[in-house]
């Protein structure tokens, strides 16, 4: 398997972890099991890529073809990081369009 399909699988695990724990702490911003984990699964994917922008160390040691401990763990962090912000944000997105339809 190659390293940057490890990587994505990391980061939407990761993501979707941290995805549902945010909806599960942040009870107001909750969207449910099923938009907790999408949102979580996207923003885990893409804090993840974040990361690797932001910090080439971890970038070239998960493309170089070896994933070592400190890649992996960068992965891990960048996406449930990632996934538990998105799913913050969409259940904030979600709120402010109910509040507004309210009215």
């Amino acid at each position: 398997m190659s390293s940057t399909l490890i990587t994505l699988i990391i980061q939407l695990v990761t993501g979707v972890i941290g995805g549902n724990a945010a909806g599960s702490a942040v009870k107001d911003y909750n969207l449910g099991g099923l938009g907790n984990t999408i949102a979580g699964a996207v923003g885990g994917v893409g804090g993840g890529q974040l990361l690797q922008a932001l910090i080439p160390a971890i970038a070239g040691a998960a493309g170089g073809g070896g994933l070592d401990i400190g890649a992996i763990i960068g992965q891990i962090v960048g996406g449930g990081a990632g996934g538990a912000i998105l799913t913050i944000i969409a259940g904030l997105v979600k709120n402010m369009m109910a509040s507004q339809q309210a009215r």
